[in-house]
């Protein structure tokens, strides 16, 4: 790579590139029998970027994702619905002990479809693109539309919907549950059928989007094209699906990009360091013919990937690379010295076997001691906090 040509035919030189392109290659948006080339929310969509990739001998091929319909909050009856409020005091990723504020939030609500919706959707199913032959591309297993559910899940008399604030300050509800093909007429027609949703107003139609994606076994552990160096990938032009799994491909190809650049050895996460070493390594190991979602169950080493220890199996390697900061590098060594003297402190300290102790082992339900015990053996016991 020495850098990449725009349309305009504008040079930008580079020394590596990153293709984040998400779902724009090639788009096509689908609305029951309206077809647009186009991209999400009809944005431009990238037609010679596929042409030049196709040129260098990269194989593509077509996978397809849909999203639900964005409704007028203040057309919402929420007094039909159950609340599903957020947790009351948040939660953090952060492993740093700063204080910091809530931004505040807005409760999410449950409600459901039931026979009514079903009966409107399969009386149309010939409408929908997905079964009348209009979309060709692969789409996700793990998020099927609601087409899909009634069809696959006959036996299902409803389905759960949850209706998700877009923001804090705008009026626009997700209708998480419902994406859908259909054509927006049927859709009006269907989700006010739903409890809470009797006079939804639709503000942003649902569609399904057909697009590009690189075959991900032509990328090494880097992210990198075998064939084309300095070209990076990441995100759903490498076949997965998810804000998370996008994220964390952009996170490991922009660190190897700029190992790349200076020449340094390209940062790879084992399978047992984290969940994103499982998704890279999937990827370009076993290839995905799919729209690609990370679970726990792909993990062989799910008990260890865990959020109570992610700082003490991956800030060394941040160090290492250049990402963690004197700060974060100074709270961190405490914490892994404190491990280390509380782990060798339970090894060496022993308990006496006295009447006391085991009165009380026997009152949390394990038996009683005969001999001296180290904390360590003690604390295994699973009655034992």
């Amino acid at each position: 790579i020495v850098g990449i040509q725009c349309e305009t035919g504008e040079v930008i030189d580079a020394k590596a590139v990153i293709l984040a392109t998400g779902t724009y290659l090639r788009s096509k948006v689908i609305i029951g029998d309206l077809v647009v080339d186009s991209g999400p929310n009809g944005l431009r969509r990238s037609e010679k970027l596929s042409e030049s990739l196709e040129s260098l001998g990269v194989e593509l091929f077509r996978f397809k994702t849909g999203t639900p319909a964005r409704i007028d909050e203040r057309t919402v009856d929420y007094s039909k619905m159950v609340i599903q409020p957020g947790d009351e005091e948040p939660r953090r990723f952060s492993h740093l002990p700063d204080d910091f504020t809530p931004l505040g939030h807005k409760p999410c609500y449950l409600t459901h479809s039931n026979e009514r919706t079903h009966d409107i959707i399969k009386t149309n199913m010939h409408r929908s693109p997905l079964y009348s032959g209009i979309i060709e591309g692969t789409g996700t297993r793990y998020c099927p539309s609601i087409e899909d559910k009634v069809v696959r899940f006959g036996d299902k008399d409803s389905h759960p919907i949850f209706i998700e604030p877009e923001g804090m300050k705008n009026r626009e509800l997700y209708i998480q549950g419902v994406s859908s093909s259909l054509p927006v007429e049927v859709y009006q027609e269907f989700i006010r059928t739903v409890p809470g949703l009797e006079k939804a107003e639709i503000m942003r139609p649902a569609y399904a989007i057909e697009y590009d994606v690189i075959d991900p076994l032509q990328l090494d552990a880097s992210l990198m094209m075998k064939a084309v160096l300095g070209l990076f990938a990441a995100g759903q032009v490498n076949g997965t699906s998810g804000y998370e799994e996008a994220a964390a491909q952009g996170l490991m190809a922009g660190i190897n990009s700029a190992c790349y650049v200076q020449g340094r050895e390209s940062f790879i996460l084992e399978r047992s360091d984290g969940y994103i070493g499982v998704l890279v390594d999937d990827l370009v190991t076993k290839g995905t013919r799919e729209p690609y979602r990370m679970m726990t169950s792909r993990a062989e080493y799910r008990l260890t990937l865990r959020n109570d220890n992610c700082d003490l199996r991956l800030t060394r390697k941040g160090r290492d690379v250049g990402l963690v900061n004197d700060y974060r590098w100074e709270i961190y060594q405490e914490k892994e010295q404190t491990v280390k003297d509380a782990l060798a402190w339970v090894a060496q300290e022993k308990v006496q076997a006295t009447e006391e102790l085991n009165e009380f082992l026997v009152q949390k339900g394990t038996s009683a001691i005969r001999e001296t015990t180290a904390w360590k053996e003690l604390i295994k016991i699973p009655e034992m906090s």
